[in-house]
């Protein structure tokens, strides 16, 4: 007899960003039984603190929403008692396995060790040609519709209905790649051809794109094209700012979150080189928190 396939979709809903500072207000989970739907948990959760307005714009969970609520002490075991050890799939399923994690650290000094499933990579390598991979966009995909946008269950259990047939895709795909490995010679011949039409490509709209320019700035007009795309010239001023004035600003009205976005390759560089102390490194590099793994293919230039 086939053993059956057990994943849980999990969903959180929090008070900001930085699940360090911040803490989960809504806990969902949607039970996979080789892909169909066999169970659901939800609960709400008092996180005993502030909620960003950021946040509740997005999810729409108030603070008086939650004032009744079982704190994280109570729905935490309940939750980890649904899904087990099972692996835990999410739309960025990072972001809802650190404050979970996080949570569990907290309480019981324990990390999870459920294995991740991340739809968004998935989402992105079977259809690299959205312009968007959020979640939305993966439910339009596949012509599923929400009542409920950004709350905990809702986005769980839309997401459990497209994953099964997502993972299908994305399988048929990776079966696809492993197929073409006896052909990997002429298939890098042929990717350096389609690298070169690339460039050629690249170069002439590139110098069709000039002489668009050209027509702006001798007063040209917007130009419609048939399928109503307009073409336009806009103009992009940039500013300085005088930092300790603009810094005190940022911390007085808490808008860190929206404004840094910090360059991780740059702290990387700074904590494995030697530019700095080296206790400051190893102080920066005691705030990591979770390693991933990048991989690339290089192709390097013949010397001439």
């Amino acid at each position: 007899m086939k053993k059956s396939n057990v994943n849980f979709v999990i969903d959180v809903e929090t008070t900001g960003l930085d699940f360090r500072r911040e803490k989960i207000i809504e806990l969902a989970a949607v039970k996979l039984v080789n892909n169909e739907i066999a169970d659901t948990y939800e609960s709400l959760v008092n996180p005993m603190q502030h909620i960003r307005m950021s946040s509740i714009n997005i999810h729409g969970i108030n603070e008086e929403m939650i004032l009744e609520a079982p704190t994280i002490e109570e729905v935490l075991p309940e939750f980890l008692d649904f899904i087990e050890d099972k692996p835990i799939i999410g739309h960025n399923v990072i972001f809802d396995y650190s404050y979970v994690n996080y949570a569990s650290l907290i309480l019981y000094g324990k990390e999870l060790h459920n294995r991740r499933i991340d739809t968004l990579q998935m989402f992105k390598e079977v259809f690299p040609e959205e312009r968007s991979h959020g979640l939305e966009s993966l439910l339009r995909r596949f012509n599923v519709k929400l009542e409920t946008k950004h709350r905990a269950l809702a986005d769980a259990y839309g997401l459990a209905q497209v994953y099964g047939k997502l993972k299908d895709l994305y399988d048929e795909r990776f079966n696809w790649q492993l197929k073409q490995l006896d052909n990997i010679n002429y298939l890098f011949e042929r990717y350096l051809r389609l690298q070169a039409l690339i460039q050629v490509l690249q170069s002439e709209m590139g110098d069709i794109k000039s002489v668009f320019k050209i027509y702006f700035e001798e007063g040209g007009m917007p130009i419609e094209a048939s399928n109503g795309e307009l073409l336009t010239y806009l103009k992009k001023q940039n500013y300085q700012y005088d930092y300790n004035r603009l810094k005190k600003l940022i911390d007085k009205y808490d808008l860190s979150d929206k404004i840094y976005k910090m360059n991780l390759g740059l702290v990387d560089r700074m904590i494995e080189g030697t530019s700095l102390d080296s206790e400051i490194r190893e102080k920066m590099a005691s705030t990591r928190i979770n390693i991933t793994e990048q991989s690339s293919v290089v192709i390097q230039k013949p010397e001439k």
